[in-house]
This record gives structure tokens, sequence and C-alpha cells, in this order.
């Protein structure tokens, strides 16, 4: 398997730099091929500008999708980007690393994705009707791919649960996951999340490192999260609503455009 990690974090040596290696050394004692980009390293480019869409004539107002779209249809991107877009074309599974920061990811992977996703290429894809609103939200071209996040933060476990103050892990990183993940198609496993790790001592770490260990050797198997794909006939065209009564007992919100979990018979994993 060919697997992308998008590692973004200012510091090498540190904990997410610790679980980027054991992740990457894992991953490939299973015999997958592994690349990395780590953004901070690249000093990649966050801020999408003029300087993204050289096509783009002097004066005339920049429409970022429009100008996005005409540069991806005439390989004109810029050459960082396309490199980018061809590691996620080469990859089976991608993974997003990173700290969270601010209930968010941090604004260097954010701005990978503002530039990286161009239109045509992750979004703007498939046919734009009144029966059909493209390809996206478990189609597009990442379909047929896995997904998911690396994700360390400083809170308890409690903190993000669901009467937890910081509100629950699942709905915080719902538009990544949902957003940036399902909606160009890829199949989206549950995250990996490393709690209190500013307060990690050497035998947490153990216990960390291996859970990591586990998934990495479970990308495959792990059941994903159950979204409900826009053209699988539970969203109303074209308002894009849940159709009444498809909802499971009881969700509310974000967790109204998941499935409910049908029963695991084989090759789950927790």
């Amino acid at each position: 398997m060919n697997i992308l990690i998008v590692f973004a974090h200012p510091e090498r040596h540190s904990l997410n730099g610790a679980l980027l290696d054991i992740a990457v050394a894992e991953l490939q004692s299973q015999g997958h091929e592994v690349q990395v980009s780590d953004l901070y390293t690249m000093h990649w480019k966050a801020a999408v500008d003029r300087s993204d869409f050289p096509d783009l004539p002097t004066g005339e107002r920049l429409k970022v999708a429009s100008a996005s779209s005409h540069e991806f249809a005439a390989d004109g991107l810029t050459d960082d980007v396309k490199a980018e877009q061809e590691k996620l074309l080469w990859a089976d599974t991608v993974i997003l690393q990173f700290p969270l920061w601010w209930f968010a990811m941090p604004a260097i992977l954010k701005g990978w994705v503002d530039r990286v996703y161009a239109c045509g290429f992750a979004y703007g894809v498939g046919e734009h009707s009144d029966r059909r609103w493209g390809d996206r939200y478990g189609e597009g071209v990442m379909a047929g791919k896995r997904a998911m996040l690396l994700v360390t933060t400083g809170g308890w476990p409690e903190h993000y649960s669901e009467r937890g103050i910081n509100g629950q892990i699942d709905d915080l990183l719902f538009p990544i996951n949902h957003g940036i993940l399902f909606y160009p198609g890829f199949t989206v496993l549950p995250p990996f999340v490393a709690y209190r790790v500013d307060r990690l001592d050497d035998a947490r770490f153990e216990i960390v490192s291996e859970q990591l260990r586990k998934r990495m050797r479970t990308l495959a198997t792990t059941t994903p999260i159950p979204y409900r794909k826009q053209n699988g006939g539970d969203y109303q065209i074209p308002t894009m609503e849940l159709k009444p009564g498809m909802e499971t007992p009881g969700a509310v919100r974000f967790a109204l455009h998941v499935a409910e979990q049908k029963p695991c018979l084989r090759d789950c994993e927790d």
C-alpha cells in the first residue's frame, strides 16, 4: 500500500515527531511505501494569493475558484502544488498529522488544503444538474482511497467527551473528516487522538505508541466512519437536506450525516 503522511508540526524533535517516526517505521515494517510531506521543513506557502495563478492577467480581479479551475485545466498550477497533487494520486491512504491548536488544524496545514485542493482536482468535478450536484461527499477523485487524522491535544479525554467543556472530539473534527476528507471521496477512518500529551510520561508514551502501531497495522481493516454519500439517495436534490425519516434515532446536527453503524461480522477493529 502507498501511504502519504502530511505532517504539520514546527518542531521535528517533539512528541508529534516521535509519533511520526513510530508510524513510518511500523508502516514500512509491514511492507508499505511511505512518503511524508513535512510542511514546516518544506517551508510550505500557506496563503493563497495571485502568485498561485501565473496565467492570471495583471489587473484582473482574483477569483480563486475560477482561477484555480483555469490553471488546473491548463496544467499551470505552481510546481509545489502539482507535486502534492501527484502524491495524493499516488497514495492509497492519506494521514493528516497535526496538533489540535485552538480547536482546529495548524494554519500551515489548512493552507496546504487551500492550495492543493484545486478546483477540478478535489472539487468542482462531475455532473452538476437538477439530478446530481457533482461528485463529492463519498465520490470524486479520491474515491477508493482511505484517509485518517492523527491528532495530539493537551486536553483530557473527558474535556472532549459528549458533556466535556471543549465539545465532543467527533464534532470538533467533523469539518476536517467530513468536509476535507469525505468531500473529495476519501473513505474516512476514525481519528487517532492522543490526549494530555503535555503531561505524557514514559509509561503513557509507551501505551500511546503501541496503540498507534496497532492502528498502522490495521489501516486496511479498520471500519470507516459510515458517512452518508451525497448521491446515495439519502439527500434531497438540489437542497441537499437529509430526507425525512432517514436519520438514525437520536441523531442531531453533525451526527445526522452518519448512517447507523451496521453490526460488524468480520475484519473489524476498535
